[in-house]
């Protein structure tokens, strides 16, 4: 199950260690259809990457701080450093792909 994160719980789960994080919101079309591929990704690599969930609508000094203007935003994260970056819906192979970089 993908981490729901928060300005608060941010930094301590994404500041070590990598993580691929989706700004999403219940709303959004694409979000829900990107959101079992979120889930698969949880599944399959936990306890090697984080994959984490960011609402939108709750959130908005993170959006702020990574300048997200659309969603479906996937980040993947280093260390809380940005590596990568996909806007839109994506195949969970090119999601893989990315992952392979680290």
């Amino acid at each position: 199950m993908a981490i729901n994160l928060t300005k608060d719980n941010f930094d301590e789960v994404v500041g070590a260690g990598v993580a691929l994080v989706d700004f999403w919101a219940d709303w959004c079309g694409p979000c829900k259809m990107l959101a079992p591929i979120i889930d698969e990704l949880a599944e399959k690599y936990e306890g090697k990457v984080k994959i984490c969930k960011i609402n939108v609508d709750e959130e908005e000094e993170l959006v702020t701080k990574f300048g997200v203007m659309t969603i479906p935003t996937v980040f993947l994260l280093k260390d809380g450093e940005e590596l990568d970056k996909r806007i839109g819906v994506h195949p969970i192979e090119e999601f893989e792909e990315i992952l392979k970089q680290v």
